[in-house]
């Protein structure tokens, strides 16, 4: 039976509420509407940007392209921000149907997190209509995360050699499966694409642009977001060929996609120096440090002392969990009620997994460390998605064992059931019996994960 105390069991309860409605003023308070309202300003026809001005009287025509898992909120967001008639013309592509649609603007629901045959058709409208354009035109883009899979089109090599979309899905597997960090990901994804980058940029020109980016990349690497079709690419050939060797990946990848690596015959993107970018900018107007402070003021209005610790982006989960559960049980030596804020990715080196994500693992990895421990820990995705389930991430704390056991109805197989779930990846089902998965639906926004830890 349960050594929990019905005081005790309150205590965990009401924790596990604290740490969700930490991450859930997170997500309202670090808006796009509000990055808008901070960034992006039209009056009397001459439109701010960041810290750039565009007198649109000098424009014949402002072409928006929005991609991405936040491209419907950021385009509505945009109209509000306009007004009806500045722009009459653009492309929007997401993984979800809109709620409403401006109008003017196409509508797509691109593949994510592989892309689809409507992936390539919206990559191929885009591109049409960019081409079309002159140095007459002001082309606004606005770009979040998920882009990569939900706007693609493979690139045609020198030879005329093509990647079938079947090809390109077991290639996109592959990588989101490899465990390597989105970065390295995502290079690989710019050498295979037509649109990505900086291609898009190329196709634009040259007409003016303007990039408005939500962010779900480290900030030291902007163009790694969306694989960055807007702009230059700081990754190389022989970059994707060291990424793909480190991970073992040209044995997993198809032929048409292998035999690139292996004949030396990817092709190189654009860099700085390419005319495309010369009359190009480019604006971060949201991104994961502003969810981490929005996150540390709800902790400190819960009446904790909050610390952030951001070292283990890119860590392994296992390693990230050991890491910041030690961090945590240093920090509550000085403090009884503390809060230890992570931001970023963990990764997950994925082989026939079940129902789950990086979310779910991270929180799972860092239950049986914390069994029996006045600690609780919160790990989920600000876009509303964790992997390949519905959950967002999931809550643990140090009753989380013990409650697997009263379900099972003996004493000695809640550690055991963690253990199966994390080998297998299938955490989900796990948390869903608990009633501890995060569900959110997906946010309309994507700026990484949130992982907050509380020590009372």
């Amino acid at each position: 039976m349960s050594g929990l105390t019905p005081e005790r069991n309150q205590q965990f309860s009401r924790m596990r509420g604290v740490a969700r409605d930490i991450f859930a003023s997170a997500l309202k308070n670090a808006s796009i509407e509000s990055a808008f309202a901070r960034n992006v300003r039209c009056e009397r026809r001459v439109l701010r940007i960041g810290e750039d001005l565009h007198d649109l009287d000098l424009y014949q025509r402002v072409f928006v392209v929005s991609i991405g898992k936040a491209a419907h909120t950021m385009a509505a967001a945009l109209e509000r921000r306009l007004g009806s008639g500045i722009f009459e013309v653009g492309i929007v592509a997401s993984s979800v149907e809109p709620e409403n649609q401006i109008r003017g603007l196409r509508y797509f629901r691109g593949g994510h997190p592989t892309p689809t045959a409507e992936s390539i058709r919206v990559a191929d409208a885009i591109l049409k209509s960019l081409t079309a354009l002159d140095a007459t035109a002001l082309v606004i883009f606005m770009i979040s995360g998920g882009g990569s899979s939900i706007v693609e089109k493979p690139v045609v090599t020198l030879d005329d050699h093509e990647i079938s979309l079947p090809d390109l899905a077991a290639t996109y597997q592959a990588l989101v499966h490899s465990g390597a960090p989105i970065a390295e990901v995502n290079a690989i994804r710019k050498h295979l694409s037509a649109v990505k980058g900086g291609r898009l940029a190329q196709a634009a020109y040259p007409a003016q642009q303007v990039s408005i980016l939500v962010s779900d990349v480290p900030d030291a690497t902007p163009d790694a977001l969306a694989s960055g079709p807007t702009m230059p690419d700081s990754t190389s050939i022989h970059d994707c060929e060291r990424i793909a060797a480190k991970h073992n990946l040209i044995e997993q990848f198809p032929r048409s996609v292998a035999d690139l690596f292996r004949q030396h015959a990817l092709e190189e993107t654009p860099k700085s120096d390419d005319p495309a970018f010369i009359r190009a900018r480019w604006w971060t107007v949201l991104s994961n440090k502003v969810a981490i402070d929005e996150a540390a003021a709800a902790a400190t209005r819960a009446g904790f002392a909050v610390e952030v610790d951001n070292s283990c982006d890119d860590w392994p989960y296992d390693k990230a969990a050991s890491y910041l559960v030690d961090r945590l049980n240093e920090l509550r030596r000085k403090v009884s009620r503390v809060c230890l804020i992570s931001g970023g990715e963990v990764t997950v080196t994925v082989r026939n997994g079940g129902i789950g994500g990086r979310n779910q693992q991270f929180a799972l990895a860092c239950a049986e460390r914390i069994s029996g421990c006045d600690i609780t820990v919160l790990s989920a995705g600000t876009d509303g998605v964790d992997g390949n389930s519905p959950a967002a991430g999931a809550v643990v704390d140090g009753s989380t064992i013990e409650r697997v056991d009263d379900r099972a109805g003996h004493g000695a197989g809640g550690a055991e059931a963690a253990r199966q779930a994390l080998s297998t990846f299938n955490a989900y089902p796990f948390f869903d019996a608990l009633g501890d998965a995060i569900i959110t639906g997906p946010t309309g926004n994507n700026l990484r994960d949130l992982r907050i830890l509380l020590a009372y």
